[in-house]
């Protein structure tokens, strides 16, 4: 990190302390992983008063440019002040995401656009290139049974603040081996959190769990009773990790290289406080399957999300059923695996199942999808995001 402006021991120790439970900074040196040829490791990111800064100086604290340093900056931060984006935090070392009190309301949720909708143009999607098979036909996206809390409660939209304006993801509540039933962990798009290579980290990043339970529709949403909205609570990220091959290689406009490690972790507090965890607060976790078979060796897939791009207004949750295929984006990358599914923007992030011994895994996520909405494509989780998983489970497994 680089060193800002110096404070006084005391006022370095008031930030510490209230930042510790609001913001995030950099990763244990544990927590990289294996980058592909000409990519940075694993990024990872901690509250700046649990253990974030290098120690130089009286204060032994340091802070990134960009983020709360003082009392009063965070609460010009609360005010609005993270609203400038002259400073985009870019590196895993200046990732800040300090908690804003209502600042989700469902009237502002319902405003949330789709994250940019990452497409592969037609021919650039690697047809010659290693294990790629035909494209796959489109497959209708299905409503989900509603209430959601009762069917697929893991699932949840992902919102945050981008330089556009509100945006939505989805991602889905994933099993902590370090908290056996007590996890914290959220799953989604590495593009949900940082937009990659030419740009940073999102802003106000949040994880609302069965999001609009009963599926109204979205010009209801807006002036629904919160409990409605978001029945679990809103959830804000204190730790983020994501791939290094994403932040250097990343694109939200095209998909490229780096869609082939489009996966992030988030690690949640609740808005409210309270000592449950996500998990206990659900009910619910999915396991996640590192290594699963390619996509052919995987007789069938269910992806699930909020797609809020039209032809959908990110009212309600969707899933395909599909035989996955494999795409390749570029040399050297890991096959992705890809399905016939028709859901658009808002998706990314949202989590794809397959079932193993009657048991159902997490073994990918929506990163891509085609111009036309046919089809998408989510990265095969092995040994780069098994790394980066690892990294905020043990960062976290004392606590």
């Amino acid at each position: 990190m680089r060193s800002i402006r110096r404070r006084s021991a005391a006022t370095a120790m008031a930030v510490a302390a209230l930042l510790a439970a609001t913001a995030t900074g950099c990763g244990p040196s544990e927590d990289k992983a294996a980058a592909a040829p000409g990519s940075s490791p694993s990024a990872g990111a901690k509250g700046a008063g649990s253990g974030g800064g290098d120690g130089d100086g009286a204060d032994g604290i340091k802070l990134p440019d960009g983020v709360p340093t003082s009392l009063d900056e965070l609460k010009q931060w609360k005010q609005g002040g993270w609203k400038n984006w002259d400073k985009w935090a870019r590196e895993a070392s200046e990732f800040a995401n300090p908690i804003i009190k209502d600042l989700w309301q469902p009237s502002r949720m319902a405003e949330a656009k789709a994250a940019p909708d990452v497409t592969v143009k037609s021919g650039g999607a690697g047809g010659d290139v290693g294990a790629t098979d035909p494209e796959p036909r489109p497959v209708t996206a299905q409503q989900v049974e509603r209430p959601y809390h009762r069917h697929m409660a893991p699932i949840g939209k992902i919102m945050f603040d981008s330089p556009s304006g509100p945006a939505v993801c989805s991602g889905t509540i994933v099993q902590d081996p370090a908290h056996p039933g007590r996890s914290n962990l959220v799953w989604t798009a590495g593009h949900c959190v940082h937009s990659g290579k030419r740009g940073g980290w999102m802003r106000n990043i949040v994880f609302v769990p069965s999001y609009n339970d009963q599926g109204l529709p979205m010009s209801r949403v807006g002036g629904a009773p919160a409990q409605q909205v978001s029945p679990y609570g809103v959830w804000w990220a204190n730790w983020i990790t994501t791939s290094g091959e994403w932040i250097s290689m990343g694109s939200t406009k095209e998909g490229n290289a780096g869609s082939a490690y489009d996966f992030a972790v988030l690690r949640v507090q609740p808005e409210r406080g309270g000592g449950k965890s996500l998990e206990e607060t659900v009910g619910a976790a999915v396991p996640v399957w590192f290594g699963a078979p390619s996509a052919t060796g995987i007789g069938g897939m269910q992806a699930f999300g909020y797609p809020a791009a039209p032809p959908y207004d990110g009212a309600r949750m969707m899933n395909c059923l599909a035989r996955p295929g494999r795409l390749t984006m570029a040399p050297g990358t890991p096959a992705m695996h890809r399905i016939g599914c028709t859901m658009t923007g808002g998706t990314s992030g949202g989590g794809w199942f397959a079932s193993r011994g009657g048991k159902t895994y997490l073994v990918s996520n929506s990163s891509i999808g085609s111009p036309n909405h046919t089809w998408l494509a989510g990265p095969h989780l092995g040994p780069e995001a098994q790394r980066v998983f690892n990294g905020i489970s043990r960062r976290f497994a004392n606590r």
